[in-house]
């Protein structure tokens, strides 16, 4: 449904301009509805926020999304890219590999399940020679896996240390089962309560357990390794464009098309404070589906993790699209 610009519940208040480099990005893989806005776009740079305001209130028109029932309320979450020490030996602390994918990977499907590679000599011995680095903590290789990139500090044989990326290459074609749900079931954790920071606290606390939690998400993720050209951006999403702290999203591009202007009217976790923004459909997800849903870029390193694991918040949602060119004089 068209509404004015009135009904963005802090449209007057978001730092519009901070979002610029994020749309730049976007506009290298736009579809053909934006062509024409980014053109204009990669000429003009809004001096600030206020400019780059106006700017897309002169071009765009807001709709508000809603699912087919009609409902406007839906679910925000946050995901984050990893930031983990590790080896390019196992050595020490450093025990737990990270795999590129298998050779015989597209042979066999489904693929051996995670405890049939821990457990299986054929199945191991399918990993070995296949190892790209190692992390010390078992938690630190599934979160990896589950948010499907990260970042590594690696510690080379000659004593430098370098940050590399870890990108998606595929699984093992097994069934995501959340490790937070097994413990609900297991009646480790309250239903309102599974939130990353939990599921790390209690494997800290029951180490006896941990393989056994591990052995319960059956999926398994395999990288390759990528070059960090650029630190301040994060890993490619499913458009095809680097990422931007708080200015990407996932959608669920049967909904809302990738590439796509959003205002998002939600609350941070924890103190609740407002969250309200310009963000773009940068990237999707397997768990993001219905059109008021949406995962929200947190960044990377500790205080991205804690707001991600945390974020789990009400949403409400529009696109910004562009408005149609006036018909040509006859």
């Amino acid at each position: 449904m068209a509404v004015g610009w009135d009904q963005l519940p802090g449209w007057a208040d978001d730092r519009s301009a901070d979002a610029w480099g994020a749309l730049l990005r976007g506009c290298d893989r736009a579809g053909a509805a934006w062509r024409a806005l980014c053109a204009e776009a990669r000429l003009t740079e809004p001096p600030d926020d206020r400019a780059a305001r106006d700017w897309l209130v002169q071009r765009l028109q807001p709709y508000r999304v809603e699912a087919n029932d009609g409902n406007a309320t839906g679910l925000l979450t946050g995901y984050f890219e990893p930031l983990v020490e590790a080896s390019r030996t196992r050595r020490g602390a450093y025990q737990v590999p990270l795999h590129q994918p298998p050779a015989d990977l597209g042979r066999r499907k489904p693929y051996w399940t995670r405890q049939q590679l821990d457990t299986l000599p054929a199945a191991a011995a399918a990993l070995r020679g296949r190892e790209i680095a190692y992390v010390a903590d078992p938690l630190d290789a599934l979160v990896l896996q589950i948010q499907g990139s990260g970042r590594l500090t690696i510690a080379e044989p000659d004593g430098s240390r370098r940050s590399v990326r870890l990108a998606y290459a595929g699984t093992n074609d097994q069934p995501y089962a959340s490790v937070g749900r097994w413990l609900i079931d297991q009646g480790q954790l309250p239903a309102d309560g599974a939130n990353w920071p939990a599921i790390k606290d209690w494997a800290r606390r029951n180490p006896q357990r941990v393989q056994s939690m591990l052995w319960s998400n059956p999926r398994v993720v395999f990288f390759r390794e990528e070059a960090l050209p650029d630190p301040a951006l994060g890993p490619r999403g499913a458009l095809g464009v680097p990422l931007t702290p708080g200015r990407s999203v996932a959608v669920d591009p049967q909904s809302v098309p990738y590439g796509a202007l959003l205002w998002l009217d939600s609350t941070e976790p924890l103190g609740r404070r407002p969250l309200q923004r310009l963000v773009l459909a940068q990237d999707t997800g397997s768990a993001i589906t219905g059109a008021v849903r949406a995962d929200y870029f947190w960044g990377w390193g500790e205080a991205a993790e804690a707001q991600a694991g945390r974020t789990k918040q009400p949403l409400r949602l529009w696109v910004l699209w562009p408005k149609a060119p006036p018909p040509a004089a006859r």
